[in-house]
């Protein structure tokens, strides 16, 4: 025990101490900081003070939408009316949106008994934004003319055509309702997921090049004068193990700093609320640990084959397998989470860590079921130690010599 916490110990400095933890620790919190901050500024100014004009065979309509737009007191729009338009003049507001004088117009062909047919052209094709607003006040503008055409006052016309805000409420085992949104639900559930799949990974392939470089430079020979073949092992998963957690740790304390400043408040709010449960936070810890100790002794088992880190990464894409897999089923997961598929994989030992916390954004699982995952997880870590372990004490030695099927079936028996 005294030498795997030795080994421990040595690992856990000598990455603490290195440049890379503290440049992804530092970094990683910038980036989010960055991002927040991006969405925030994109946020307010997306579609905001606009120049367009509404150009149409209906004066009556086009003044209506221009009445849709100038409710929107956020967008800022300056709107122009151009009716009723006549064809020559689709090229005259061409050259306007060539010579940037405006952003954009409408060009609304409302023919008497016919629906009205619209085009809106600007220089930027990715304004959706203004793209929903113009759609929005058109219809809206085009109801209302038909019901007043049918003999419904204006007054009851706005009223008809009023929006209702549907709020969302989840009920839990108890039958409680509590207020929820799905939005913020599958964003907090995809992030926790992907940090869960990242660190686990990274990890495992930190313990996977520590053996790489020990064993290219025959360090090994002179620790196994000291320490057994299994207490090299232990200590190195225990001691990159703690560094994980230790940048999980640092990152969740800047990341509840960055969540404390207003434009963090301001993005992360309505309908992409966040709130962490006490559920979540004590099992993302749990789910980490079983995770990293599920790739790492995988990664350890295959680094023990290798001779180069250029033939371990030949192996990398099969170990991430199982993370592509959580990640392309996450429609499923999230849109139906109690389904026979979303379970089976939650339960699956390989996707297990992932999966729950995309089904806990949806709907927090049963107990059963997520007992019965980090059951069916620490029955696989310590089959993994165990076939690891044994290509480890045989791999760590030798040399020059290529590691095929039938040899990997003689380490274990050796072993």
């Amino acid at each position: 025990m005294r030498n795997t916490l030795l080994v421990a110990k040595r690992e856990y400095l000598e990455q603490i101490r290195g440049r890379a933890f503290r440049l992804t620790t530092i970094l990683l919190p910038l980036l989010f900081v960055g991002l927040i901050g991006v969405g925030y500024l994109s946020g307010r100014g997306s579609g905001i003070g606009k120049h367009l004009v509404i150009a149409s065979t209906d004066a009556a309509l086009a003044n209506d939408i221009v009445g849709q737009l100038a409710a929107d007191k956020d967008a800022k729009t300056s709107v122009e009316v151009m009716a009723p338009a006549q064809r020559e003049d689709r090229a005259t507001l061409i050259d306007r949106v060539k010579a940037k004088a405006i952003d954009g117009f409408l060009w609304i062909d409302a023919t008497p008994g016919k629906t009205p047919t619209a085009l809106y052209e600007s220089q930027n094709s990715g304004d959706f934004i203004t793209n929903a607003r113009l759609g929005g006040a058109l219809n809206r503008a085009v109801v209302r003319e038909r019901l007043t055409a049918h003999g419904i006052k204006g007054g009851d016309v706005d009223q008809l055509l009023k929006n209702i805000k549907i709020d969302t409420e989840q009920v839990n085992k108890e039958g409680k309702e509590t207020k929820s949104n799905a939005a913020g639900s599958y964003i907090k559930g995809y992030i926790m997921a992907l940090l869960l799949s990242m660190t686990t990974m990274v990890y495992g392939l930190n313990v996977a090049r520590s053996i790489i470089q020990e064993k290219t430079s025959r360090i090994f020979e002179v620790m196994l004068a000291i320490a057994k073949p299994s207490d090299l092992l232990a200590g190195k998963l225990i001691g990159v193990g703690a560094v994980g957690l230790t940048q999980i740790g640092i990152w969740a304390v800047a990341g509840a700093a960055i969540a404390a400043y207003p434009a963090a408040i301001a993005t992360l709010s309505g309908s992409l609320a966040l709130h962490l449960s006490w559920t979540e936070g004590i099992l993302f810890p749990i789910y980490f640990v079983l995770g990293y100790l599920f790739y790492s002794s995988l990664f350890a088992g295959l680094a023990a084959t290798c001779e180069t880190e250029q033939e371990l990464q030949m192996y990398t894409p099969l170990a991430a397998v199982p993370i592509w897999l959580s990640f392309s089923l996450i429609w499923l997961i999230v849109n139906d989470p109690n389904s026979f598929w979303s379970i089976a994989i939650s339960l699956f030992p390989p996707t297990a860590p992932i999966v729950m916390f995309l089904r806990m954004g949806s709907e927090m699982p049963p107990l059963w079921q997520i007992g019965a995952s980090i059951g069916l997880l620490m029955l696989s870590i310590w089959g993994l130690l165990w076939f690891s372990s044994r290509l480890y004490r045989v791999g760590i030695l030798m040399y020059g010599k290529r590691a095929t099927l039938p040899e990997l079936v003689r380490w274990l028996r050796y072993s």
